[in-house]
């Protein structure tokens, strides 16, 4: 390998922008093999030791790629003086992981993590589009209105215009039923924040896929290496960018979209304990039902 700008390996290794990268250099915060690094300085990740304060980079050949199941009651991050349990504390493994798709403390399901910097940055970046997919328990049997909204796109409290989503109910259990629920943006507790909105309280909510990756039959807690073709599809996707933008998205502000201040309570559920578990590919869940909403019926305001 090359020598290379350090700006450019701090950025492909997922340090943000070279620019953002040129102050970490300036600043002081970068070293070359305990040397303090100075701007248009050079370096060989394969053979010079790089660190931002104080972490070291990954050198290439020791890239790895891991599917967990997160359970509910854990972490996404790790936060330092943080003592509540989080990802890492699932995954025995040295070095600095970055997360794809973070999932708050009372969701549960698939996260992605990986040291490959230039990868996690196009597979969080809004601008790519990657789906993910989630099977949503909610306590009461949506209505045609609601869910209707909901694929149109909500305002939430904090202003923030969710695009269009694909919606459907899978199956009706007891008094609620089983939706799934397919986004291609991520906003701070988006779908719990769209259900309090419209009206339905979420009792569960699992992420069972991001982009080509699914969950499969992982146990809560479980995670594995990604295998070498699920990595090079995920790389093909990752590569693939957006042609025309997306309705709803802030790259489209035609989308109109329905503000619904309506709120019910979350239900909460028990936590969840795991360990490493075994490669596959399989999908979440039961089959889904043909139960479809009405398209035709027309979506009311709410208040």
């Amino acid at each position: 390998m090359v020598e290379e700008r350090l700006q450019k390996i701090l950025a492909k290794s997922g340090y943000g922008s070279r620019r953002s990268n040129e102050e970490l250099i300036i600043t002081g915060r970068v070293k070359v093999n305990g040397v303090i690094a100075t701007l248009g300085m050079k370096a060989d990740l394969n053979k010079d030791e790089i660190s931002v304060d104080s972490q070291v980079i990954t050198k290439p050949d020791q890239i790895v790629y891991i599917a967990l199941n997160k359970p509910r009651g854990v972490l996404s991050d790790q936060a330092a003086g943080d003592p509540r349990r989080n990802i890492r504390d699932l995954i025995d493994l040295p070095g600095h992981l970055f997360t794809v798709g973070r999932l708050d403390m009372d969701s549960e399901g698939l996260i992605l993590l990986t040291n490959d910097g230039d990868l996690t940055n196009k597979l969080t970046h809004p601008r790519y589009g990657h789906e993910k997919e989630y099977m949503v328990l909610v306590a009461s049997r949506p209505d045609d209105d609601q869910l209707d909204i909901w694929r149109r796109g909500v305002v939430l409290e904090d202003g923030f215009k969710t695009a269009p989503a694909k919606v459907s109910v899978s199956k009706f259990q007891g008094k609620g039923a089983w939706l799934n629920v397919t986004m291609q943006e991520g906003h701070k507790r988006q779908i719990r924040e769209i259900c309090k909105a419209i009206g339905l309280g979420v009792v569960k909510l699992i992420r069972v896929r991001i982009s080509v990756i699914n969950l499969g039959n992982l146990k809560s807690g479980e995670w594995r290496y990604l295998n070498d073709e699920e990595v090079k599809n995920l790389k093909n996707s990752a590569s693939e960018k957006f042609s025309s933008p997306r309705k709803g998205s802030k790259y489209n502000k035609s989308t109109k979209t329905i503000r619904t201040p309506r709120s019910v309570n979350t239900p909460t559920n028990s936590k969840s304990e795991g360990r490493k578990g075994s490669s596959t590919s399989a999908p979440f869940g039961e089959k889904r039902s043909t139960l479809r909403p009405n398209s035709k019926s027309k979506p009311r305001q709410r208040s």
